[in-house]
């Protein structure tokens, strides 16, 4: 449903313009507009797009259905049986390398909202679970090899097992510390349509230039219209673009991957 509250007066025209082209640089985004008013115009006065969440009941099947889960459950195996030397040998590399486990693990929001475990390789010196304090530039925490294998995603390469055993996708909306996932709700009410989805090794808001850090409300609400894009416009042509996007986007080095 849209409202239309038109300003008037001789800026009228200008007004509109800048309202839609505050939202337009978000991309694949774009269609799921924040409903906050453009800050400056007229007291809010601009054209509001207002959404409505579609009510997912708790006994739905998460989003991409069973052809979705039996995708991940062979591409997981397969990698990790091919990797494995790999895996073996940077588990190795991260204990050697600091004090500590190989295997970092900290609670998820997942699928419906259920919290579980994330498998990844340590990168830090410190291993919160409770007050997680994101990852920046030139953070003092990492490890002498962590920030190589946080800009690199090989850190990400364990969460195979959490796709393996189900609580993870390949692709599907990043999983955040849970009071992340309270803090982010708040921000933006269509944050919770991820949890239509089993969150993802890597998803549609990481191949579209929102990867790293979500410190802002700004980076916040970009995200959440990418994943909201991606449960609400899911389709097998869209899972292999993202699928292939996220193999070149590996390949280049991003600013924004902390």
């Amino acid at each position: 449903m849209r409202e239309h509250a038109k300003p008037e007066g001789a800026h009228a025209k200008g007004v509109e313009t800048r309202a839609q082209s505050a939202h337009s640089h978000r991309a694949f985004g774009a269609r799921f507009a924040t409903t906050r008013p453009a800050a400056d115009d007229m007291n809010g006065q601009v054209e509001i797009l207002h959404l409505r969440a579609p009510v997912r009941r708790g006994n739905e099947p998460p989003v991409g259905g069973v052809s979705k889960r039996l995708f991940d459950i062979l591409v997981s195996a397969s990698a990790l049986l091919l990797f494995a030397p790999f895996l073996l040998l940077l588990a190795l590399i991260v204990r050697l390398d600091s004090p500590g486990p190989s295997i970092f693990k900290q609670d998820r929001g997942g699928l419906r909202g259920k919290s579980f475990k994330i498998w990844k390789f340590r990168t830090m010196s410190v291993m919160e679970n409770c007050g997680v304090v994101q990852a920046r530039s030139g953070d003092a925490r990492l490890t002498r090899i962590g920030g190589f294998l946080r800009r690199s995603s090989l850190d990400e390469l364990p969460q195979l097992i959490n796709v393996l055993i189900g609580d993870m996708s390949i692709i599907g909306p990043r999983p955040h510390a849970l009071e992340h996932d309270a803090k982010f709700a708040k921000v933006d009410r269509r944050y919770m349509l991820r949890f239509a989805a089993r969150p993802g090794v890597t998803g549609l808001a990481q191949v579209s230039g929102s990867r790293g850090p979500t410190e802002t409300d700004e980076k916040i609400i970009t995200r959440s219209g990418f994943d909201a894009e991606y449960v609400q416009a899911w389709s097998w042509r869209r899972e292999f673009e993202i699928f292939g996007r996220t193999l070149i986007v590996l390949l280049k080095d991003d600013p924004g991957a902390v």
